[in-house]
């Protein structure tokens, strides 16, 4: 083999490389006498198919793949003798006119990654942001669970049912006047107005009282899940057991314990929790941005175009896709293209700060260990359907460079975490209004500003610059799911919901679909 540099460009390579015809002759003639004596053929013995027979077979096929690892071998060998790290996969060409007899020539084209002095990690001092939670933020928390979590009691009997009242009812469907399997229960709960049943169903309830009977007609919808009752028209029997209204709900030791917890007590110190957790991760928003702003303003070198272009590209695609939902989607469309410039500069500083963070971690022995990656491959295997994810799992331990993707945010979290311990961090107290006040300034700092607002203009590349992923072992960092609002600390924890009863036929709302299985990568 024999290899010569034809470009050296800043981080830009490329060389021919070039196999002479006598070696993959011998290559071939190798194959064959390794699969000779596997060959079966009528009117030979096992293993004594003659060699010029087992050429003339298969000769075409075992040159293709002589050629295919030939090249795999050649780069391999041209990476590790030119101590060459490539930044992105290399591009890799045979002569178009090649053809067997002749010399194999191989250009190889790549950029390669700088050579970054180590940065040190002495002297950084970060502001940590906090935000303490007050029992009045608790009280709130709470109360809003309450609201979700209604109560009801009974009416007096000559009250009227009106929407957001309570029925506990016994229903019998039938089409054509039989009973259809599935279309009868007996002591329902359903809150009228909240369109729990199909259209018409509830509508007619309303004015009944305690006691009553009732029969109603109704025509399930064309999409019903029960393919036997679609678009059907069906009659209920039913049964007025209770009508009830709704009641403060108290917060006390029994709502916590219709939550599955042991006292009032247990539940404030839970939701106290949530809160914590919620504006920790606006703290850690904020001092992730004060540091990376200030690796950014300590470095400054070379970055390969394309690692640059593959993380514009993504920025790119997600400016355009809200772009598109945004209320006037051509004036989106043309306020980011005007920016675009703006946008390749937030790309340029994401791959410098992934660089920079690598560099950091690979010199202060940051991992991320097998059992990590392990949980990290298994989680990513759950968006693929049943079926496709030990091939997902398989794509991943075959192709370094998807794998470095996957491990890429982790890694990078792993080295913040490793800075933050190595700064000097002083603590104050603010609001959360000032805590999101910070983290939009910094962004603003941190970004060029645009040129003019547009109207309900997300910033998805101001986000994804503070987000800056490492490139771990120089592979281009991974795309990373858009952060939550910065605001999410500020409401209300999420509701915990009484569980639902089932309901039986007339229930219009089936279970939530699916969103389609993702497909597994195909294997290259």
């Amino acid at each position: 083999m024999h290899t010569k540099q034809t470009v050296n460009e800043g981080l830009k390579r490329a060389y021919l490389i070039t196999v002479p015809a006598t070696d993959l002759t011998a290559k071939i003639d190798a194959e064959i006498k390794k699969v000779a004596p596997q060959m079966r053929m009528p009117g030979f013995r096992p293993g004594k198919v003659p060699a010029n027979l087992v050429r003339k077979m298969h000769g075409e096929a075992l040159h293709a793949q002589v050629v295919n690892d030939t090249i795999r071998e050649s780069v391999d060998q041209l990476l590790r003798d030119e101590g060459l790290r490539p930044a992105m996969q290399p591009e890799i060409g045979l002569k178009e006119d090649y053809t067997e007899g002749q010399d194999a020539e191989i250009t190889v084209s790549l950029e390669v990654l700088p050579v970054i002095e180590t940065p040190s990690t002495d002297g950084i001092a970060l502001e940590k942001l906090v935000v303490p939670v007050t029992d009045a933020q608790v009280d709130e928390a709470l109360a809003g669970i309450a609201g979700q979590n209604k109560s009801y009691k009974d009416a007096a009997k000559t009250k009227k049912a009106a929407d957001g009242d309570q029925l506990i009812i016994d229903f019998v469907g039938k089409l054509d006047g039989v009973e259809f399997e599935g279309g009868k229960a007996e002591d329902a709960a359903l809150v009228l107005g909240s369109g729990t049943f199909i259209p018409g169903f509830e509508e007619q309830l309303v004015g009944v009282k305690t006691g009553a009977e009732k029969t109603i007609t109704v025509t399930f919808p064309a999409e019903y899940q029960a393919a036997n009752l679609a678009g059907q028209e069906a009659t209920f029997d039913i049964t007025v057991k209770a009508v009830k209204v709704e009641t403060e709900t108290q917060i006390d030791e029994d709502f916590a314990k219709s939550l599955g917890l042991d006292s009032l007590e247990k539940l404030r110190e839970i939701m106290k929790a949530q809160l914590e957790q919620q504006t920790a991760g606006l703290t850690r928003t904020q001092m992730k941005r004060a540091l990376l702003d200030q690796l950014a303003a300590g470095h400054s070198f070379a970055v390969p175009e394309t690692m640059v272009e593959a993380e514009f590209a993504q920025i790119w695609a997600q400016l355009q896709q809200e772009a598109a939902n945004d209320a006037d989607p051509a004036a989106a469309l043309k306020q980011i293209d005007e920016e675009k410039d703006e946008y390749k500069a937030i790309a340029e500083r994401r791959v410098r700060l992934g660089l920079l963070l690598s560099e950091i971690g690979q010199a202060n022995g940051v991992e991320v260990s097998q059992q990590e990656m392990g949980m990290l491959i298994q989680q990513a295997a759950m968006q693929y359907r049943t079926e496709d994810r030990e091939r997902f799992v398989q794509y991943i331990q075959s192709e370094p460079m998807a794998a470095a993707q996957l491990r890429a945010p982790l890694y990078e979290d792993k080295v913040v975490d490793f800075l933050f311990d190595k700064a000097t961090v002083t603590e104050r107290e603010v609001t959360v209004e000032e805590l999101q006040a910070a983290i939009e300034a910094e962004e603003t700092e941190a970004a060029p500003a645009p040129k003019k607002a547009a109207a309900k203009k997300k910033a998805p590349a101001k986000k994804a610059e503070a987000e800056a992923a490492p490139a771990e072992d120089a592979k281009p960092a991974a795309k990373k799911a858009p952060a939550k609002k910065a605001d999410a600390a500020a409401e209300k924890p999420a509701a915990k919901k009484a569980p639902a009863k089932k309901a039986d036929a007339p229930a219009e709302k089936p279970a939530a679909k699916k969103a389609p299985a993702k497909k597994a990568p195909a294997k290259k």
